[in-house]
């Protein structure tokens, strides 16, 4: 008999199934305005990690992302100068997944009401992270909503961007090259990035702001605030060179390492040596009362993006990841043909994934 007091995403307040079945329905909607521009082709709108548009040689990617409830807690901690930092992440993050390039983004900024000083913060932390993603800033919308933001805290707000990166057609990174053979190498997360805020706030909710748990070293506010880390210069260092050939790119986000089957659904993932997961996550894991299954399809659980390659670029490839101080190491394998599922092999015991 299932416990009822183990939290799981869904009890939480997010149905991943559902949303899943919504975003693949708004994908059958958006394909119908195709047809409608002049200039360039959509070559991939939906179900990937960036909408694709050839114009000539070049294709444009494109990708709108938020925080989602990770700015609950920069409001409780009365600190904004870092959620910018993860608007630009998760945006960028997922543009590199095709192979492009970022160059450029917008920001929305929803206020309850005029706040000046909310939002030069705010900007600080876009700044930021514009900076580390080598980006520039072109414009964006400050939207005062006090109907839409109706909670009573007047630092409320709501915080999302749109990215825009560029490559050409030869050098699109899509999955479809994966195959039997290939590594997986896992590139380390700062934490719990922007994704799983729903159940991770529930369950800690227990504590205070500034009580350190048992299994973390920082005030739990400062540990859930941590940025998420922008994986661009790295990335694109490896894309440049020649010499690499990478057959896919998977940024660890909600729903974490399903994301995998995204990238090519023919074969079968096999992670046999994932990372020991952060204290954070421990932390998340005891207080919940959450299974590892659930722990590994809803936190990224120490890895934030995963690099597909033969076998024969690995070396040179942990080399340059390394020289920007993220820890990368061999995780599994694309070992067999398969669905897109991913096994997962934690404590000596295997769990599917997807």
């Amino acid at each position: 008999m299932s416990n009822p007091h183990i939290h799981t995403y869904e009890k939480a307040g997010v149905n991943v199934s559902k949303i899943r079945s919504i975003q693949k329905n708004i994908g059958k909607m958006i394909t119908k305005s195709y047809s409608f521009q002049k200039i360039g082709k959509v070559i991939l709108g939906f179900d990937h990690y960036s909408g694709l548009i050839s114009i000539g040689n070049n294709v444009l990617a494109l990708h709108t992302d938020g925080v989602g409830t990770k700015v609950l807690v920069a409001q409780k901690m009365k600190c904004f100068d870092t959620i910018g930092i993860d608007c630009i992440a998760m945006n960028v993050n997922d543009i590199i997944c095709t192979g492009a390039q970022p160059f450029a983004f917008v920001d929305y900024i929803g206020l309850k009401k005029v706040n000046d000083e909310l939002v030069k913060k705010i900007m600080k932390g876009l700044i930021t992270g514009a900076k580390a993603a080598r980006i520039a800033i072109v414009g964006g919308e400050t939207s005062v909503v006090p109907e839409l933001l109706a909670d009573e805290t007047e630092d409320i707000f709501d915080l999302s961007g749109t990215a825009v990166g560029i490559t050409q057609n030869n050098r699109l990174i899509l999955g479809n090259k994966i195959k039997i053979g290939d590594i997986i190498l896992g590139l380390e997360s700062s934490g719990l990035h922007s994704n799983g805020y729903t159940l991770a706030r529930k369950v800690l909710s227990k504590y205070c702001l500034d009580d350190i748990p048992e299994f973390i070293t920082n005030p739990i506010g400062e540990e859930l605030l941590i940025p998420t880390r922008i994986y661009v210069q790295p990335i694109m260092e490896l894309i440049k060179d020649r010499k690499i050939t990478i057959h896919g790119l998977a940024h660890i986000t909600g729903g974490s390492f399903t994301k995998l089957k995204r990238l090519n659904n023919r074969v079968r993932y096999n992670l046999s040596d994932l990372f020991p997961p952060h204290g954070i996550f421990k932390q998340i894991q005891k207080d919940g009362k959450i299974d590892l299954k659930e722990m590994y399809r809803t936190f990224n659980m120490g890895i934030g993006l995963c690099i597909i390659l033969p076998e024969t670029n690995v070396d040179k490839t942990i080399s340059i990841i390394e020289k920007y101080n993220i820890k990368v190491r061999q995780i599994g394998q694309v070992d067999s043909k398969g669905n897109g599922n991913v096994i997962g092999k934690i404590e000596n015991n295997n769990y599917i994934f997807s």
